[in-house]
């Protein structure tokens, strides 16, 4: 299958039919999900009929070991919803096998470099509760930093919500400070 990225490590390519199942699999985890629903399962017709068809029709790459060929989880790059193309949102969501391995930071920088190097981007961002400290960490490593606080409002109250979202963004002259080391 074709590959949009490959790192080190990953392959990043773009969602199929096939990937049902897999993303079945991980949207049901209710430790990846504990800071996105609070470990809500998610039935698999909503993913099968609304989440794979979002994540095919672009800005979703599914994450796959190169040395195994497994899926380990996703990453997005896109414009939000009514947000500039030049300002992508950087997202990752992984199995929790995959964690404290490497694969967030080195999925991310990939796409961090493609969004300045190729894309065009003057700022990538990302968001997360203010309380998902592994997810904050990734950012950091990536040379994002921190932006602010903010109190979006979900429609159901999750553990640490109290606390607010946090946003990160690295600019483009930030990236090319970063590059040149």
């Amino acid at each position: 299958m074709h590959s949009y990225l490959e790192t080190g490590r990953l392959t990043l390519r773009r969602f199929t039919e096939a990937d049902a199942d897999d993303l079945v699999e991980l949207h049901n985890d209710p430790d990846v999900m504990r800071y996105l629903n609070g470990g809500k399962a998610t039935p698999r017709e909503v993913i099968v009929g609304e989440t794979l068809p979002a994540f095919i029709r672009g800005g979703f790459f599914a994450a796959i070991e190169r040395e195994t060929g497994e899926f380990l989880g996703w990453f997005h790059l896109r414009a939000p919803k009514g947000g500039a193309e030049d300002e992508p949102e950087l997202g990752y969501r992984l199995r929790k096998s995959s964690w404290g391995k490497g694969y967030a930071t080195e999925g991310s920088l990939a796409l961090i470099d493609k969004a300045f190097g190729e894309l065009g981007a003057r700022r990538v961002f990302a968001q997360t509760m203010s309380v998902n400290r592994g997810s904050r960490r990734v950012m950091e490593k990536c040379g994002l930093r921190f932006v602010r606080t903010f109190f979006a409002d979900w429609p159901d109250v999750i553990d640490g919500s109290d606390q607010g979202e946090v946003e990160y963004e690295l600019l483009r002259p930030d990236w090319a400070t970063q590059a040149k080391r």
